[in-house]
C-alpha cells in the first residue's frame, strides 16, 4: 500500500474500554485501516464535523446519547459513512429499531471476534454483515410480515373508499356521481375496479368484505 494512499478511516463508539482497545486492535493491524475509538457518542459527533469516517461500529448501549439515536444522525449528516452496530442486545426491538435508524449490518459482541475485520470489509463492499441469529430473526420478520393479509381497505384507493363509504350509506351512483362532481359513467368504472381488487360480484359483498356492513340493497 502506497504511502499517499489514504487509509479507510473507522471510528468506534464503544465505552467498554477492553472492547474498545481490542477493536481498534484487531483494526490497526490491517494496513489500510485507521482506528478512531470513542468513549461517548457526544464525542464521536463533534470529531465528525471536521472529517467524517467511512465505517462506524456502535455499540447501543452508551453513556449519555445512545447508539441508536446516534445512528440515525449520522446517517442524516454522513449518509455515504456505513454503520455496524457491535452490541450484545438480540431482541427484535433493538434490531429493528437500529436498522431503521439507518445501520448497514448488526453483529454481536460475543460473535465478532476474529471475524470483525471481515465483517466491516463486507461493509465497505456494500454488503450488509448480520450475525447468523440476527439475520435469522430479520428473515424470520419479513416472512411473518408477508404472510399477513393486507387489509382489504388499503388495496384501495383513497376516491375507492371513499365510494364504498358512500354506498355504505345508502347512497346510488347518481348521488354519488352527484356528490363528488364527477359522472355517472365514472362512479360505475370505480365501482367495477373496487369489484375487481376485492373479487367481489356485487356492492353487499363488497361492503361486507371491507367491514362496512349493515346495508342492504
Amino acid at each position: 500500500m502506497g504511502k499517499a494512499e489514504k487509509k479507510t478511516k473507522i471510528a468506534i463508539i464503544e465505552d467498554h474500554h477492553s472492547i474498545r482497545d481490542g477493536m481498534a486492535f484487531l483494526i490497526n493491524s490491517e494496513p489500510e485501516f485507521e482506528a478512531l475509538p470513542f468513549n461517548k457518542a457526544e464525542d464521536a459527533l463533534e470529531a465528525f464535523e471536521k472529517e467524517s469516517p467511512d465505517v462506524v461500529l456502535m455499540d447501543i448501549n452508551l453513556p449519555g446519547m445512545d447508539g441508536i439515536a446516534t445512528t440515525k444522525i449520522v446517517k442524516n449528516k454522513y449518509p455515504k459513512t456505513h454503520i455496524m452496530m457491535c452490541t450484545v442486545y438480540e431482541d427484535d426491538d433493538k434490531i429493528f429499531k437500529a436498522l431503521s435508524a439507518g445501520a448497514n449490518g448488526y453483529i454481536l459482541k460475543r460473535a465478532a471476534g476474529e471475524s470483525l475485520i471481515d465483517s466491516v470489509r463486507q461493509l465497505i463492499d456494500g454488503g450488509a454483515p448480520m450475525s447468523v441469529s440476527i439475520a435469522k430473526k430479520v428473515v424470520s420478520f419479513f416472512q411473518q410480515q408477508a404472510s399477513k393479509p393486507i387489509p382489504e381497505s388499503e388495496t384501495l384507493t383513497q376516491r375507492e373508499n371513499e365510494i364504498l363509504d358512500l354506498l355504505a350509506q345508502g347512497f346510488r351512483n347518481k348521488e354519488i356521481a352527484e356528490k363528488l362532481y364527477v359522472s355517472v359513467n365514472t362512479i360505475r368504472t370505480h365501482i367495477y375496479h373496487i369489484y375487481e381488487k376485492l373479487h367481489v360480484q356485487n356492492r353487499v359483498e363488497a361492503l361486507n368484505k371491507t367491514g362496512r356492513t349493515g346495508i342492504s340493497f
